[in-house]
């Protein structure tokens, strides 16, 4: 019996593992999905992937208690096997085997290319994937990344108080989430992200958008924005009210330094991305900063590197200067070279 959206999530599987993943004739293919998100993304991708002549395993599993290491103690043995024993894995997972310790397994190997999804539903597939004008968000990200790691200088402000400064490093790269045709990590299609030169982050940081640390830090959207003091790339203050409160207790209970360290900075243009609370898809609303902290994935290059976990926030209607020069206005592209693309990818 047909269920809402099985044409559109058919077409949106497909766009998966031939555009995204590329997924050739023989090659293994295992997705991985928990087992609170949508069954129905993870079956629709397994056929395709069957379709074009994939080797698919679908590993359905128990929920983790939180993100990155934190999952490592109740992952299945055979599930900490598999990921590292295939050609593509595509992660539905809600809460993330990224950054756990099988993934830095698999991500290491030279073999396995993994397209992170984690949490997307039905919906969300249908909307931040199907409905994408691929050629039109191609061109558009690749000349943001082309601007922005020409620049050395950077400052990023939005209405709700954040003004961070910082400098890049110019041999780190800016990773460019479009595809996944290469061994290890891979993204959801509409963020670019790279790791500043962390002693030269300084400033303030106001997540308005919504929070996400796995587990009991998961606040989805924020009914109160959350003020991070940030000197030097370490996290020195947080401020705020409940949530902030939550933020603080939760990093305290874990008794890790190292998840005070500023890990990573992204921008996201996904057309389709709505603020639902869901950190794979609000790290992608057109517009928005997302500031990372705690482990560094290993693709940033970056200086910090390990921690017990991670922890995303969303910056709404960002401005952004490179080297002194607006090209974003509270999320609105404005520089010419800009902004013609941003409206061929329907903004």
């Amino acid at each position: 019996m047909p269920i809402g959206k099985d044409l559109e999530l058919a077409r949106a599987a497909y766009i998966i593992v031939r555009d995204m993943i590329k997924v050739k004739p023989g090659e293994s293919v295992l997705i991985t999905v928990d087992s609170i998100n949508d069954w129905r993304v993870a079956e629709e991708t397994a056929k395709a992937a069957e379709a074009l002549g994939g080797k698919v395993m679908v590993a359905w599993h128990s929920t983790p208690e939180g993100y990155g290491k934190l999952a490592d103690p109740g992952l299945p043995d055979a599930l900490k096997a598999a990921v590292s024993a295939t050609d593509a894995w595509i992660e539905f997972n809600n809460q993330w085997l990224l950054y756990s310790s099988p993934w830095e397994v698999a991500m290491a190997n030279g073999r396995t290319r993994n397209l992170f999804l984690g949490g997307l539903d039905t919906d969300r597939v249908v909307r931040c994937i199907g409905k994408i004008n691929m050629v039109a968000q191609v061109a558009f990200q690749n000349k943001v990344v082309a601007m922005t790691k020409h620049a050395k200088k950077m400052r990023i402000t939005n209405p709700a108080g954040t003004d961070i400064s910082f400098e890049n490093h110019p041999d780190r790269p800016v990773t460019n989430e479009l595809t996944a045709e290469t061994p290890g990590p891979h993204f959801l299609i509409g963020q670019i992200g790279w790791a500043p030169i962390e002693e030269s982050i300084n400033g303030v940081i106001v997540f308005d958008g919504s929070f996400s640390g796995g587990g009991e830090a998961d606040l989805g959207v924020l009914a109160h924005p959350i003020r991070l003091v940030v000197e030097k790339g370490v996290i020195v203050d947080i401020q705020g009210q409940a949530e902030a409160k939550a933020v603080k207790n939760w990093l305290e209970k874990l008794g890790d330094s190292r998840m005070y360290n500023v890990a990573h900075v992204c921008y996201g243009f996904n057309p389709g991305s709505q603020l639902t609370g869901l950190c794979t898809e609000d790290e992608r609303v057109w517009g928005s900063t997302e500031w990372g902290f705690g482990y560094q994935g290993p693709m940033f290059e970056g200086a910090f590197r390990d921690a017990a976990s991670h922890a995303d926030g969303i910056c709404l209607n960002s401005s952004v200067w490179l080297d002194g020069e607006l090209i974003m206005e509270e999320g609105k592209l404005v520089h010419p070279a800009l902004s013609e693309l941003a409206k061929a990818c329907g903004k």
